[in-house]
């Protein structure tokens, strides 16, 4: 199962994944039951869930029910426990919507929520991050997650969404990074996709981020504030819910 999930992340491409896996996830999903781990997302439990990843496959990243990934679990948590995401009104522009929110988030009679993508088959609308199609100052919350690091222009990209952001409006960009990395590391010369996987961690990345992100997301406009809640969930549920350990979370606030 691995093997196979290794190679299916690796190969296909991500809007084929999206369509198709959670078919196979709901046949798969039976064998996986138990009460050890708990996707909080749906509330679904499970004695273990799937690996994922490219290069080597996290254990227990992927629930297959909710198809949500230890990041998402995360985000979920900090937008109910720390924030108004799910009370107040607001719109919402989510690019490149995963499955495991984009079911819950049209569900909220509190958000008005537009997606965008430029493959997406789930996306309301095509876009490019780096030309976004909405007037300055229009949405309270935005959220982009892995998209940046396979942006070319990735400053171009953030101050995009710096601009349709309303003043004191947030965001939430998370990213790969490579803790050991104090800058993030560019090449532009490294065009081949085996270079490119061992250099970038995967062979569609264009770079690999280190820990100067914050700065790179403050220098497009943003408030950062780098948030470890994490660290305040604790130990024992982030097992139980198979959270990121060390995950920081890149919170985003356009200045008023």
């Amino acid at each position: 199962m691995k093997t196979l999930i290794k190679n299916f992340s690796r190969y296909i491409p991500r809007h084929i994944q999206q369509q198709f896996a959670h078919f196979i996830l709901i046949i798969l999903s039976p064998f996986y039951r138990g009460k050890i781990i708990e996707d909080p997302i749906d509330g679904n439990t499970y004695r273990k869930i799937l690996p994922y990843g490219q290069l080597s496959p996290r254990k227990n990243a992927l629930a297959p029910l909710s198809m949500s990934l230890e990041r998402h679990r995360l985000i979920w948590l900090y937008l109910k426990e720390k924030t108004d995401f799910f009370s107040n009104k607001h719109r919402m522009l989510h690019v490149a919507p995963e499955y495991c929110f984009l079911r819950k988030f049209k569900k909220l009679k509190n958000i008005d929520y537009v997606t965008g993508d430029l493959i997406s088959p789930w996306a309301d609308v095509k876009m490019d991050v780096r030309d976004i199609p909405f007037d300055d100052n229009e949405f309270d919350v935005a959220m982009c997650n892995h998209v940046f690091e396979h942006v070319d222009e990735d400053h171009l990209a953030m101050t995009e969404f710096c601009r349709v952001l309303k003043p004191g409006g947030w965001a939430i960009f998370q990213v790969p990074i490579d803790n050991t990395l104090q800058v993030t590391y560019e090449d532009a010369s490294i065009t081949d996709p085996k270079e490119r996987e061992k250099e970038f961690w995967q062979h569609d990345h264009v770079r690999l981020y280190g820990k100067d992100y914050g700065k790179r997301l403050a220098k497009a406009g943003f408030e950062v504030e780098e948030n470890d809640y994490i660290e305040e969930i604790g130990e024992e549920l982030a097992k139980r819910y198979a959270l990121p350990m060390g995950e920081i979370l890149y919170i985003c606030r356009k200045p008023i």
